[in-house]
């Protein structure tokens, strides 16, 4: 007993000295496998089929170390194991739960898959953190959740400091189902361009770096994208004066992006119209937020960089759909030629709007990118903002709030999320919020509801809603999933670029149900 505790010692991780430096190990490669939390029969852990592989290569030495170095391995934990394999100088092992369990009903997401994220998640920035550069994984019997949980994982916001995190690129190990690992990986690096776009401060990303960004990401796939950047004297020829109200405070000049993906072989197919909210930095205007935290602001374009990323992660799988995605870009900043409280606008669609507070300013500028893309004929809208902290209060960071007027539309957006694990839930729009932003002392409609602290998020989307005719409408307001604490263990803190992945899954769906 004694000589097998050595054994462990010298092969798991304890607070001694490891093997190999970091020096070392930043020119070697790591290796995640995956073991299920029962035990098969006859007491056999219940390791993954690569991980059975890979147990059998060396006489059953990683099932042996698994016993002794401690309990069971539960979903999400991990253990790291040092030179028992000559290509992998450390190793580390993940608890996955329970095989199969598939979709729960309760939780709205697939167990499974959400467990492999996070499972993969967990062991590839544990190699991160020794400072190993390269990574293979296993595919844990879902390559494509594996590659989300690895490329996810591993992302990190550093560009601006001296000091960064390691570099680490993963691969699949073995080539079990290479396309459904290049998939995960093309859905996760989606999410990461979102991230990458919304931490950048706000003097690197302004409206007009915004969309140079977009366009640089999308010119590899010119033979399917058309991008186009309207100036602010295209945006005062279409009458968008709710737009322009909120864009005048700023020195910065707007710009609305306006991108068309082309991948049906019917060039007539209806397209699906994405319309993502903006706003580069939101100071509140007159109505000025208050210090604290406003920082956080400078990601109040999320909407506009998750359904940018979507659209690029769309034209990079060739899904056979047309989309269109418009993103009005500005900032929202307090001047003297702010827009003042009790201001009135007209919109494009001739509507006047008393701007009873310049800090709900998400909706203004969605009106008029609405009212556009009416113009369109798509066969469904769906427009994203982090609109309202009404909707962090509702739900947090759980699931983002849909409002939609199409019970069709909602089934898909709420299946593509249960695949994702980037949930989403149905909320009111009833006409108990309409009559509270139609009841305007000034004007057609109120920027805020009657009642302003009541329903916030409900009386926005019931704003919006005056602004659209189209049968097949939803809302998704993500300013609860904006970013990250530690909520979603395979996102780092920060901002999270959800729900790019639903977006694309959801296009994928439609894609393939025309």
């Amino acid at each position: 007993m004694l000589a097998l505790r050595r054994a462990v010692r010298a092969a798991v991780r304890t607070t001694s000295c490891r093997r190999f430096s970091a020096t070392q190990m930043s020119h070697r490669k790591g290796l995640v496998l995956g073991v299920f939390e029962e035990e098969e029969e006859g007491g056999r852990l219940h390791l993954t089929q690569t991980a059975a592989g890979f147990d059998r290569s060396l006489s059953g030495e990683l099932s042996r170390l698994l016993r002794i170095s401690g309990p069971a391995l539960k979903k999400g934990k991990s253990r790291i194991f040092y030179g028992i394999h000559k290509d992998f100088p450390c190793m580390a092992v993940v608890g996955l739960g329970k095989n199969n369990v598939g979709v729960c009903g309760a939780e709205n997401w697939d167990t499974s898959k959400e467990n492999i994220r996070q499972a993969v998640s967990a062991g590839c920035q544990l190699l991160q953190d020794l400072e190993v550069s390269h990574v293979e994984v296993d595919g844990c019997g879902d390559a494509q959740s594996a590659a989300e949980g690895a490329i996810l994982g591993l992302f990190h916001y550093d560009q601006f400091k001296s000091k960064k995190k390691t570099k680490v690129t993963a691969q699949l190990h073995g080539s079990a189902d290479l396309a459904g690992w290049e998939k995960g990986v093309t859905y996760a690096e989606g999410q990461n361009l979102a991230r990458l776009l919304m931490e950048a401060p706000a003097n690197h990303i302004t409206p007009t770096a915004f969309a140079d960004a977009i366009e640089e990401k999308l010119t590899p796939h010119g033979d399917r994208v058309i991008i186009k950047k309207r100036s602010q004297s295209w945006i005062e020829e279409q009458q968008m004066g709710a737009f322009l109200s909120v864009s005048k405070g700023s020195e910065e000049p707007p710009v609305f992006l306006e991108l068309h993906y082309n991948g049906s072989p019917d060039s007539k197919q209806p397209p699906l119209l994405l319309v993502g909210k903006g706003v580069t930095f939101d100071s509140g205007g007159i109505s000025l937020k208050p210090s604290a935290s406003m920082d956080a602001m400078r990601a109040d374009m999320g909407g506009a960089a998750t359904v940018c990323a979507s659209i690029l992660t769309a034209a990079t799988l060739k899904l056979p759909i047309n989309i269109i995605g418009l993103a009005p870009l500005c900032e929202n900043m307090p001047s003297g030629k702010a827009t003042r409280p009790g201001d009135v606008v007209t919109a494009k669609n001739g509507k006047t709007i008393q701007v009873d507070n310049t800090d709900a300013e998400g909706r203004l500028i969605l009106a008029d990118a609405l009212c556009y893309g009416h113009t369109l004929n798509p066969r469904a809208i769906v427009n994203v903002a982090t609109l309202t902290g009404a909707m962090d209060v509702a739900l947090g960071s759980a699931a983002a709030g849909v409002f939609t007027n199409s019970d069709w539309l909602w089934e898909q957006l709420h299946r593509a999320s249960v695949v994702t694990g980037d949930r989403v839930w149905r909320m009111p729009l009833f006409q108990h919020y309409t009559k509270q932003v139609t009841d305007s002392q000034l004007a057609d409609v109120n920027n805020i509801g009657k009642h302003s602290r009541s329903g916030g998020a409900c009386t926005a989307a019931a704003f919006l809603k005056e602004f659209v005719t189209a049968p097949h409408w939803a809302h998704l307001d993500i300013a609860g999933v904006m970013s990250n604490k530690d909520e979603i263990p395979y996102l780092r803190k920060g901002m999270s670029g959800r729900p790019t992945r639903t977006l694309v899954e959801f296009a994928a769906g439609l894609a393939h149900s025309a």
